[in-house]
């Protein structure tokens, strides 16, 4: 455990307001270019732990619930309405048929694909901002 200082500055306080807000732009930022695509920034948020996924075994419902933070019934849902959509395969696991793995379907990747392009732009122009918040806050 780190050693919490005393007491906080005026700009402890700034720096932490700088970042919340930079932080809140681009989830704004992101919500919005997932929208775009007709996707609810959960949706694309799972599609995106799914393509990233790069565990030891498959990607499942337990270990996306854990990337998404949300409960297993509830991405067992959020699963559902991709599959629904076209976004998302269940295949059985062939290591265990109990098992089943997550795979994007094609147009899944399409989506992904110009939504992470738009995501890395807007990170790039991000990036001295958030580099000098977070050195500000090392300090």
């Amino acid at each position: 455990m780190t050693k919490q200082r005393d007491v906080l500055t005026d700009s402890d306080y700034e720096a932490l307001a700088n970042l919340r807000y930079v932080l809140r732009r681009f989830m704004d930022f992101s919500t919005s270019a997932a929208q775009q695509e007709g996707l609810p920034s959960q949706q694309h948020q799972a599609l995106l732990a799914v393509k990233g996924h790069r565990g030891d075994g498959p990607i499942t419902i337990g270990l996306l619930a854990e990337r998404l933070l949300i409960a297993p019934h509830s991405t067992s849902e959020l699963v559902d309405r991709l599959v629904d959509s076209g976004y998302i395969r269940r295949q059985s696991d062939p290591a265990d048929k109990r098992r089943q793995m997550l795979v994007l379907t094609n147009r899944a990747d399409e989506v992904l694909g110009r939504l992470s392009a738009v995501h890395l732009i807007e990170i790039r122009d991000m990036a001295p901002r958030l580099i000098e918040l977070l050195g500000d806050l090392q300090r």
